[in-house]
């Protein structure tokens, strides 16, 4: 019996591994979007219901259009490369909220929050663009699904069942807490470090292809390590050090002008 469950274990480790785009890490992911989008659509709206967004026009405008900029140089992408089923499911959506938070977070399948007390950081479009070009990647690398995918393993002591099919089960609900701390947290989502240096690289690659200025993405982060230690947000807590993602950022900035250049 042993036995059988660990070859059930490898070739479902084996069926559900994948490869991210352009970065070509290879990701473990359990996870469907018919299982997760309900979900997080749901989370998102409730979300919009129990905050304030911002009253300010031009700002939301702003957030909007580079939003809708980014996430269409991201469709494209996503068509040009065989994923148009996957690209139907997205909901882009882009919302400014009213909070003095140095916070963005995007759901998975394209839920975008930014909160006003960014906005300095981002300091004008291209940083914007950057912000944004960064927590749209998390939707697009499936970050969301590779997490409740690990929490699933470890929630099932390393077996691999799948979430449950139909609905969304109180299995299903677990999972979604544990992945991401709904809730007072949900605007906090916590992703790896790998992750994070992942949604740099395919962030900066998107805004480019968008439009934006790729070396406004170095500025942002330094703009960031000036706050100093005491003023990091809460969520920059499972990031890379800003040194890091800056000299990742500078190293891969060529690479990703080219990779950009291919679907100008």
């Amino acid at each position: 019996m042993r036995k059988k469950l660990s070859s059930f274990i490898a070739i479902s480790l084996l069926i559900a591994c994948s490869t991210v785009p352009i970065t070509g890490r290879k990701r473990l992911n359990f996870v469907s979007d018919s299982q997760i989008l309900p979900t997080s659509f749901a989370q998102y709206d409730a979300f919009l219901r129990e905050n304030k967004l911002s009253t300010d026009g031009a700002k939301t405008a702003q957030i909007k259009t580079v939003g809708a900029k980014i996430s269409k140089a991201v469709d494209k992408f996503m068509r040009q490369n065989g994923m148009a089923e996957e690209a139907n499911n997205y909901r882009w959506e882009f919302n400014l909220v009213q909070d003095d938070q140095l916070n963005a977070w995007c759901m998975p399948g394209g839920k975008v929050v930014f909160y006003t007390g960014i906005l300095p950081v981002a300091k004008n479009v291209d940083g914007i663009a950057a912000i944004m070009g960064h927590e749209v990647a998390h939707a697009f690398a499936k970050h969301g699904q590779e997490r409740m995918s690990s929490a699933q393993l470890q929630q099932y002591g390393g077996a691999a069942v799948a979430i449950a099919t139909s609905g969304q089960d109180e299995t299903s609900q677990q999972l979604w807490n544990m992945a991401y701390g709904v809730g007072s947290q949900l605007g906090m989502l916590k992703y790896s470090r790998t992750h994070e240096t992942e949604a740099d690289k395919l962030g900066l690659v998107f805004m480019i292809m968008a439009g934006y200025n790729g070396e406004e993405a170095v500025r942002v982060w330094e703009r960031m390590k000036a706050l100093g230690g005491a003023s990091q947000p809460e969520f920059l807590s499972t990031h890379p050090s800003n040194d890091s993602r800056i000299q990742t950022l500078r190293s891969y900035l060529p690479q990703a002008r080219r990779e950009a250049l291919k679907y100008k």
